[in-house]
């Protein structure tokens, strides 16, 4: 069934997120005729789904609206998924707004983990406690339509052919803060749900050269290679090295 995800369509901009007791239901509800996304809670394998499954009268499932999939991260056991669930819209770029992600929510798809042994149970229950971080991570930009990881000079000097390109296949690694948790989203081809997102900044004003008042907009984006807490964008590499 994945293979009806096609490269050419455009990202889900709204979905409406239903939690079952077995899956996760991720439908889009922004116009778009797409498939909804079924997401095993016990490990966390997907599925394209053509309708949603009714719901029961015993048990009626929770439902939010997201507005983009972050990726699905997995740990010892267990797999998480990570999603938008608010957004604010802090400008345009290249005529398509740009949106801050203001809230995070994890998922978790980790009813395989009472199957495993008790050390893996600590592990699983250490790390996942970190993963309280991520739904805190401050900075972090996208946009459905434009690519925030190459420079305006970058993306001038695209082929046609790659403008074509989900932007997920357009993005530059290094500045793709989400790189490495949307593989799994990757490899069950889901273009339409692979949102690319930046850490770092969007400041978008107005200056006056001489006589003229020109539109200004900057964009800085944290390195993936480079951890460190300074002020969000410092740090060092596995060498030591300080950007």
């Amino acid at each position: 069934m994945m293979e009806r995800a096609e490269s050419g369509q455009k990202l889900y901009t709204r979905m409406r997120l239903w939690e079952f007791p077995d899956q996760y239901v991720i439908e889009p509800t922004d116009g778009s005729c797409g498939s909804s996304l079924a997401v095993n809670k016990a490990d966390g394998s997907m599925s394209l789904i053509d309708e949603v499954p009714e719901c029961s009268s015993i048990r009626v499932p929770k439902i939010r609206i997201i507005f983009g999939v972050i990726g699905m991260l997995k740990l010892v056991a267990g797999s998480y998924l990570i999603v938008i669930t608010d957004r604010e819209c802090v400008g345009s770029y290249l005529g398509h707004p740009i949106y801050k992600a203001t809230s995070l929510k994890i998922f978790p798809c980790d009813q395989s983990v009472k199957n495993s042994n008790a050390e893996q149970k600590t592990l699983e229950t250490e790390f996942s406690g970190l993963l309280n971080v991520a739904e805190r991570t401050s900075g972090l930009y996208f946009s459905y339509d434009s690519n925030l990881t190459l420079s305006a000079q970058r993306l001038h000097d695209l082929g046609d052919e790659s403008k074509l390109l989900p932007l997920w296949r357009q993005a530059e690694p290094r500045f793709l803060w989400n790189n490495y948790i949307l593989e799994a989203l990757i490899d069950n081809k889901l273009d339409p749900y692979l949102l690319p997102v930046v850490q770092g900044s969007f400041q978008h004003f107005q200056a006056a050269i001489g006589k003229e008042i020109v539109d200004v907009t900057l964009i800085a984006r944290r390195c993936t290679r480079r951890n460190g807490t300074r002020m969000w964008r410092r740090g060092a590499d596995s060498d030591g090295i300080c950007c």
